[in-house]
C-alpha cells in the first residue's frame, strides 16, 4: 500500500520502495516541476548523474540562497539564528570555514579509536533488548538507543536528556505537524542547546563542544557553536536509527540475505553500502538556482528551487542493474545516500561504522530472529522528512 500519498512524489513509498510514478518520471522527464511540502514550487531532479551534478557545483546550485520554508511566524533575526553554524545553510568558504574545524573528528582515524566504544555500546544495547523479552520493539531498544549514545559521548550531550532530544526530534521532522508545532520544537532544541554551549564555554570536557570551544572558541560565536551541536545531535542519531530499524527489517524481509550477513559478517561492508542505496532514507534536498541552468533537456529560471531526489537517483539503472533488488553482494559504489560534493555528510565514516558494528551484532547474539507477527503491518513514518519506523516488533 503506498505511504502517504498526499505527500510529493519522492515522499511517496510502498514499503521500501518508491512509487512507481517516481521512476517513470525519471526515466521520461528527468525533471519534474512541482510543490513542496511547505507550498513552494520546486524543481524535482531525478537521474543520477543529474543529482550528482547538482551537489557537486555549489556555485550553480546554492544552499545558502536557500531560505528556510516553513518557518513563518519568526522573525529574521531568529532566522538568522536559525542558519548560524548549520553547514547546511551555507556555501563555500563560509561553509568550509564551518566544516574544517569539525572534520578532524569525523576521519576514518577518529573512528577507529571509537570503534571499541561503539562495540560495548551495541552490546549493552542487545542486553537491553534481551531484557525486555519476547516480542520486543527492535527501534526502542537498539535502533535508536544505539545511535543516541554513540552521538551524545562524542557531542557531550547528556544521554539522561535522550527523551527530550528524541521527541523533539520527531516533531521537527514530522512534515505532517503544523509549522507552529514545528518552529516550537527548534526554539526548544535551541535553547537546550545554549545550556549546554554555555556549560562548555565555562569548563570545556574532553567532547566535541569542548573540542570547539579550547580550538576555536575565537572562531566560532555562541550561535554558531548551538547551531553546530543541533545539527549534529539531530543528524547524528536520527539518520543512523532509521537505518538500522529499517535496514534489520529490510535483512528480515529478504532471509536469504540476512542468512548469508549472518554466516559470513565479512560481507558487512558491501551489505551497509547497498542497505543505503536501497533505502535512500532521505528523500530529496534542496538548493537554490543562481542563474538560470539546464537539467535533462530543462530550461529552470534563476533563483528556484532544485529538490535532488538521492532516492530516485540510487534506483536508477544508469547507477546500477537491477536497482529495485536487494542484493548485499554487490558493491553499490556512487550511490547518493550521504550526498556528493562539498556536503557529503560529514558523519557518513561514523554511521557506516555504527551499523558495520550493529547488524553483524544484532544477527551474532539472535541468530533467530524474525519478526514477531510476519502478517503485522510495518509501521513506517511516512510523514517523516527521514524516513524510517515508529517501530519493529521482533523475536529470536
Amino acid at each position: 500500500m503506498t505511504q502517504a500519498s498526499g505527500l510529493p512524489l519522492e515522499m511517496r513509498r510502498e514499503g521500501f520502495n518508491p512509487v512507481e510514478e517516481l521512476g517513470r518520471v525519471r526515466d521520461d522527464q528527468g525533471v519534474l516541476p512541482q510543490m513542496t511540502p511547505f507550498g513552494v514550487p520546486a524543481y524535482l531532479v531525478l537521474r543520477h548523474a543529474d543529482v550528482r551534478e547538482v551537489f557537486s557545483d555549489a556555485t550553480r546550485f546554492s544552499s545558502a540562497l536557500t531560505t528556510f520554508p516553513d518557518t513563518d511566524g519568526m522573525s529574521e533575526e531568529e532566522q538568522a539564528k536559525l542558519r548560524a553554524g548549520n553547514l547546511i545553510a551555507f556555501d563555500p568558504p563560509e561553509h568550509t570555514r564551518l566544516r574544517r574545524m569539525l572534520t578532524p573528528e569525523f576521519t576514518m582515524r577518529r573512528m577507529r579509536r571509537l570503534e571499541p566504544r561503539i562495540t560495548e555500546i551495541v552490546e549493552s544495547a542487545l542486553d537491553d533488548l534481551e531484557r525486555a523479552g519476547k516480542p520486543a520493539d527492535l527501534v526502542a531498544h537498539f535502533a535508536l538507543p544505539v545511535p543516541s549514545m554513540v552521538i551524545c559521548e562524542l557531542l557531550g550531550v547528556p544521554y539522561a536528556d535522550r527523551k527530550e532530544f528524541q521527541d523533539r526530534a520527531a516533531r521537527l521532522l514530522d512534515l505532517s505537524a503544523p509549522v507552529e508545532d514545528r518552529n516550537a520544537a527548534r526554539r526548544e532544541d535551541r535553547d537546550y542547546m545554549a545550556g549546554l554551549v554555555a556549560r562548555a564555554q565555562a569548563d570545556p570536557g574532553e567532547d566535541m563542544l569542548g573540542m570547539l570551544v579550547r580550538e576555536h572558541g575565537h572562531d566560532l560565536t555562541a550561535d554558531e557553536l548551538i547551531g553546530i551541536a543541533s545539527l549534529l545531535l539531530l543528524a547524528g542519531h536520527e539518520t543512523t536509527s532509521n537505518m538500522l530499524g529499517l535496514g534489520t527489517l529490510a535483512l528480515l524481509r529478504h532471509p536469504d540475505q540476512l542468512a548469508m550477513l549472518r554466516d559470513d559478517p565479512a560481507r558487512i561492508g558491501p551489505a551497509v553500502e547497498e542497505l543505503l542505496r536501497w533505502l535512500s532514507i532521505v528523500p530529496s534536498l534542496v538548493r537554490t538556482t543562481t542563474t538560470e541552468v539546464e537539467i535533462a533537456g530543462h530550461t529552470i529560471p534563476a533563483g528556484s528551487l532544485v529538490a535532488p531526489s538521492p532516492l530516485a537517483a540510487n534506483r536508477d539503472r544508469a547507477l546500477i542493474d537491477a536497482p529495485d533488488t536487494l542484493d548485499i553482494t554487490r558493491e553499490a559504489v556512487g550511490h547518493v545516500a550521504f550526498g556528493h560534493g562539498v556536503h557529503h555528510c560529514l558523519g557518513a565514516p561514523l554511521a557506516r561504522m555504527e551499523m558495520r558494528i550493529a547488524f553483524p551484532a544484532l544477527l551474532k547474539r539472535l541468530p533467530g530472529l524474525a519478526l514477531a507477527d510476519p502478517e503485522e503491518r510495518a509501521d513506517f513514518r511516512a510523514f517523516s522528512a527521514v524516513y524510517g519506523l515508529q517501530s519493529l516488533r521482533v523475536t529470536w
